[in-house]
């Protein structure tokens, strides 16, 4: 059953925003859009005619009708017109949050500035606002104008960005989003800045798109933002994703009036041009944004070839376990120790590189790349935590392979940033051989995941993959399929590395 996310709004005549906007981001993302209606404005290219409120009792019976039969996991809530509708709205949302078995989500666009400069709230609105509906929000998602109109910062640098997140905070807003499509800082570049309600900081960045047809930005984001909260997604991921949607509507934007058209709904983005930057230290938009990186940091880009898909690989943690996947015809295999303390360390480490080139394997060990870099491993694996700590520098010129770990969309673009030589997609399936609370990313994501990264990487899903499951996460054209227990607990091991490999091609449609 499809997500159901409600867009509370304003009724856009001229189809380009409001409404009409949400409900073409939000199918995109493929979730099930209802509709409050809140003014019905008169609107077109080339400007606001006229904003037309809807009385509450109206308001009301909208409301009455979905909350009866189609609860929201996200509730998007876009342009109120007055104080009574924001008083209306507050109460009913704080109504919900209270009373329903699964309290709604709620991303808040506080639609106060249209893109073209048009006022359309009430200037007295802004202080009801802050006393009733801010404190229910979860994510806030204000352009520059409407950030300056509700805190009176006003954005002049990167610092004054992250105030201004923390005051909307403050006002009791969960988690901040500031569009910079306003911002123009640095020169002929859209930084967008992200400040989660666990104080986590994400900084997005791309040279901005040059066209006039800008209509509906705002709303589509914040409506990406929502859909992709409604199915799961981490808010981070919803921010990139959002971001990366934006930038394809716009490079495919025309006008079909006189005026300003909209940004265009074209699907979910899997071209990874269309996606931002994540700014991290190391970059030049970071030096730019005075992002300062820390005094150990080595960042490298562009790592070793793997000379093609992984194919059927294999993770374990023993060197006696490297040798029965690479004897039984296991391509490639990664030997992870989880204890750093393990007095057999080094040895395992050094039998497994030693196995790899007797039998002419990909032998990856994972974390311990100051040992890998020692006894000469084929490559090292990363997760996300790794890069900012590992001597990046050195695994490169070592001439060491280097995957990395990846866990949703914001991850495997932060680990764009690096080259690697290849990329790790997961948990696709839950599994015990960690905890991946919140990062299981199932067949949906995998299969907006293999198109995006295919082209540049080659590709692994790893999580919860069994003998059963292989064929249908091969069937998504991902170039690997990692196994953890599937051949280690398997009664016969050689057994079980055909299986998975005739699973593996009959999943990619091969005999």
């Amino acid at each position: 059953m499809s997500e159901v996310v409600w867009s509370i709004a304003g009724s856009d005549s001229g189809g380009g925003a409001g409404i009409q906007a949400d409900l073409k981001a939000m199918h995109s993302f493929g979730v099930h859009g209802c509709t409050v209606i809140t003014a019905l404005t008169a609107q077109n290219s080339l400007g606001v005619d006229a904003i037309n409120p809807v009385n509450n009792a109206v308001i009301e019976s909208q409301l009455n009708a979905l909350a009866q039969d189609m609860p929201a996991k996200v509730i998007k809530i876009g342009l109120l017109a007055n104080i009574a509708q924001v008083e209306l709205i507050a109460e009913h949302i704080a109504h919900y949050k209270k009373t329903w078995a699964v309290p709604p989500v709620v991303v808040y666009d506080p639609v106060a500035i249209a893109t073209s400069g048009d006022t359309l709230t009430e200037e007295d609105t802004v202080d009801a606002l802050k006393k009733y509906l801010f404190p229910l929000v979860d994510v806030i998602t204000p352009n520059t104008h409407e950030t300056q109109l509700l805190t009176g910062i006003y954005l002049i640098g990167p610092s004054s960005v992250v105030e201004a997140a923390e005051k909307l905070q403050a006002f009791g807003a969960g988690s901040a989003v500031i569009k910079g499509g306003h911002w123009d800082y640095p020169k002929g570049y859209c930084i967008d800045y992200c400040r989660s309600d666990s104080q986590e900081e994400h900084w997005l960045g791309n040279e901005a798109i040059v066209t006039p047809h800008t209509h509906g930005t705002g709303c589509s984001l914040s409506s990406c933002i929502a859909a992709c909260l409604a199915k799961g997604y981490p808010l981070k991921d919803a921010f990139i994703l959002g971001k990366a949607y934006i930038n394809q509507g716009l490079a495919s934007a025309v006008r079909y009036g006189e005026g300003i058209g909209p940004v265009a709904h074209t699907g979910f983005p899997e071209d990874l041009t269309h996606f931002p930057q994540v700014i991290e230290p190391g970059s030049w938009l970071a030096d730019e944004l005075e992002l300062g990186a820390p005094d150990d940091f080595n960042f490298a880009a562009g790592f070793a070839d793997t000379e093609g898909e992984l194919e059927l690989y294999a993770v374990v943690d023993t060197a006696d376990w490297i040798e029965k996947c690479l004897a039984a015809g296991v391509p490639t295999v990664q030997l992870r120790i989880k204890d750093p303390n393990d007095p057999n360390l080094e040895a395992e480490i050094k039998t497994a590189i030693m196995l790899g080139e007797k039998y002419q394997g990909r032998v990856f060990i994972n974390d311990y790349w100051q040992l890998a870099i020692e006894h000469g491993a084929y490559g090292v694996h990363l997760g996300q935590e790794d890069l900012s700590e590992a001597n990046l520098s050195a695994i490169q010129n070592a001439g060491l392979r280097l995957g990395v770990s990846t866990h949703g969309f914001y991850e495997m673009v932060r680990a764009h940033n690096y080259r690697p030589s290849y990329l790790a997609f997961g948990a696709i399936y839950p599994t015990t051989t960690k905890d991946m609370t919140g990062q299981i990313q199932g067949l949906e994501k995998l299969k907006h995941f293999v198109p995006l990264m295919k082209a540049h990487y080659p590709t692994v899903a790893i999580g919860g993959i069994d003998i059963a499951r292989t064929e249908q996460v091969a069937s998504t054209g991902v170039g690997s399929v990692a196994v953890v227990r599937a051949i280690t607990l398997a009664d016969d091991h050689q057994n079980a590395v055909l299986e998975l490999k005739a699973a593996i091609r009959k999943g990619r449609g091969e005999a």
